[in-house]
């Protein structure tokens, strides 16, 4: 072998990689036979070795130095660290020492094995494809890890930024693709944007949900539309159930029935939905609901009547109260009060309804902080609704319901103490009975 082959393998431009190659194939020639058979066996031989070293730094890289990195992280009180080996950080970068080693010793791969062919050249082009390939994967475990040292943080129930990552991921591959590209052909990355440039139309339309989604994506961010653990409802599209992920393109929900459905990110900003969050945060849950009254029970209570009420827990002051309220005001006014219809006077369905306030206010599982009204809503022709809006104290499903059919147990148990009827659509029992009032005594 030629010591010009030795200079030429060992490219001074690699530094100490070429000081390590001329002392190994000067070696190899004094020991090889120095006819084409030596030059190609030497060639081989550093061949192998540059191959046996990288895997080797590699096999270090992963089983020795990040097995101490993960000691190290396992023993800290920090989140993050466990994060970045989980998400397999570590694991990605490890593949850079091998692509590193392959890039200075690619002078090494070139003639004799392949002529008029720069394969020194082409090897450190494929070289450097491996390391941006490489580095964005690194990037993508780095962002994975950030959401989850995100999500793991006082503030999950913030802004979600799955979303917002998914579409800096795409950025970064989309930058990722035309860097290789540019390193494969060895053109300027510049000309390659404004090449591609040129074909946005298509890009658009093959990326359209991709784009669409990150632009919904920032919205929801920014906005703070949906979180991870929202409840919310889209009849549209057959939604209603928790948010448990926002990624770049869909938000995926899982319903009550334990289903799982997943909507465009989209269509959270172009379509309307129910978010209950605020219920959530709030310190009660509404209960709004009413029953109707048949107007013909409705009248002006008799003295016996009000002496009967009279001595319901709940209404001794109130009936108290009002008697000498009424009393004071007729006899202010000089109202003859031998007629019903003079005056004013007591009437069974008012005291209903005080009744009910006094035992909304004294019920444990109302919050009387918040808005608590029983009212009257709009006669129609199925009676007179009664509604009541207050609040529960507590806002799971299973308790909120248990109240809600608590409450309105004794509602209609004692309707009837107050001489009213509960309005009800006659069945056909009732008819084929003759007993089509259209109300329960």
């Amino acid at each position: 072998m030629e010591r010009s082959e030795i200079q030429l393998l060992a490219d001074p431009t690699n530094g100490a990689a070429a000081e390590w190659v001329t002392g190994l194939l000067g070696w190899l020639e004094r020991v090889l036979p120095g006819d084409r058979f030596g030059v190609w066996a030497a060639k081989l031989t550093v061949v192998a070795v540059i191959v046996a070293v990288a895997w080797l730094a590699y096999y270090i890289t992963l089983h020795l130095t990040l097995a101490i990195i993960r000691k190290m992280a396992a023993r800290t009180r920090t989140k993050w660290d466990d994060q970045l080996v989980e998400r397999g950080f570590f694991d990605r970068l490890a593949w850079l020492v091998p692509a590193v080693i392959f890039y200075l010793a690619a002078p090494v791969f070139a003639e004799p094995f392949v002529s008029n062919l720069a394969l020194d050249v082409v090897l450190m082009r494929l070289t450097t494809v491996w390391l941006i390939v490489v580095v964005l994967r690194s990037l993508s475990a780095l962002l994975n890890a950030a959401v989850d040292i995100y999500d793991t943080l006082d503030r999950k129930k913030a802004n979600p930024i799955s979303g917002f990552v998914g579409g800096l991921k795409l950025v970064l591959w989309i930058v990722g693709l035309i860097l290789c590209v540019a390193a494969i052909t060895g053109r300027d990355p510049s000309g390659l944007v404004a090449g591609i440039g040129a074909l946005t139309a298509v890009l658009m339309l093959v990326f359209k949900d991709s784009i669409l989604g990150l632009v919904a994506s920032i919205q929801i961010f920014v906005n703070d539309l949906v979180r991870v653990g929202d409840w919310i409802e889209m009849p549209a599209h057959g939604v209603d159930g928790d948010v448990i992920a926002v990624s770049l393109t869909t938000v995926k929900v899982q319903n009550w029935d334990r289903t799982i459905a997943t909507v465009p990110s989209y269509s959270v900003i172009s379509e309307s939905f129910k978010n209950w969050r605020g219920m959530q945060n709030s310190d009660g849950r509404r209960i709004k609901r009413s029953i109707a009254i048949d107007v013909n029970s409705v009248h002006f209570c008799t003295p016996e009547q009000i002496e009967r009420f009279g001595r319901f827990a709940l209404l001794e002051d109130y009936i108290a109260k009002k008697q000498a309220e009424v009393a004071a005001y007729n006899a202010e006014h000089g109202i003859d009060t031998s007629e019903v219809i003079n005056g004013r006077r007591l009437t069974n369905l008012g005291t209903f309804r005080a009744y009910l306030v006094a035992y909304l206010c004294r019920h444990e599982g109302i919050n009387n902080e918040m808005t608590l009204l029983v009212r009257q809503l709009d006669p129609s022709a199925e009676g007179l609704p009664i509604e009541i809006y207050v609040f529960s104290c507590d806002k799971d499903w299973g308790v909120y319901e248990a109240l809600q059919a608590d409450i309105f147990d004794h509602l209609l148990s004692v309707v009837g103490e107050f001489d009213l009827r509960v309005f009800q659509s006659p069945t056909g029992g009732e008819f084929a009975s003759g007993l089509g009032t259209g109300s329960l005594p």
